[in-house]
């Protein structure tokens, strides 16, 4: 997993490109799944995401996807869950104090974001703490909700 998330964060911007595009997608489809019934596609959505950003991110299904804010750099994977920037304790080399086999999550993300049209005003942007009560869900669904005018 980890050398499949750094191959993400090299490319960052082509991953992005695809993810907007994709993102366009799942939005567009509202209506359809607002017909099914979003609680009805939350689980087979969720685990298709979990297998596909698992994959590609090594994402932890915060349900708060913030991929393209982060240089395509999962920031849950951070070892403190630090939603907005690195730690003090990032070594000279760009590991993390935590795990230092490990290139710090927001080293690769500041790498990412140079990759990625418009990726460090992005990365400037605050994440919200993390919604603990939206930890395995779907946020492709979430996404399409709010994008739609309704409460996810």
């Amino acid at each position: 997993m980890y050398a499949l998330r750094r191959w993400s964060v090299r490319h960052a911007r082509g991953l992005n490109a695809f993810y907007r595009g994709f993102e366009a997608v799942v939005c567009g489809l509202h209506p359809l799944w607002k017909r099914i019934g979003y609680a009805r596609l939350e689980r087979p959505v969720a685990a298709s995401e979990r297998v596909i950003k698992g994959l590609l991110f090594d994402c932890k299904m915060c349900g708060q996807c913030a991929l393209s804010s982060t240089g395509m750099s999962c920031s849950m994977n951070c070892p403190k869950n630090l939603r907005n920037g690195p730690c003090g304790g990032v070594r000279d080399d760009g590991n993390c104090e935590v795990r230092p086999d490990m290139k710090c999550v927001w080293h690769e993300a500041f790498a990412g974001a140079q990759r990625i049209p418009g990726g460090m005003e992005k990365l400037r942007t605050v994440q919200l703490p993390v919604d603990r009560r939206l930890v395995g869900k779907s946020s492709w669904l979430r996404v399409a909700r709010l994008r739609a005018g309704e409460s996810a």
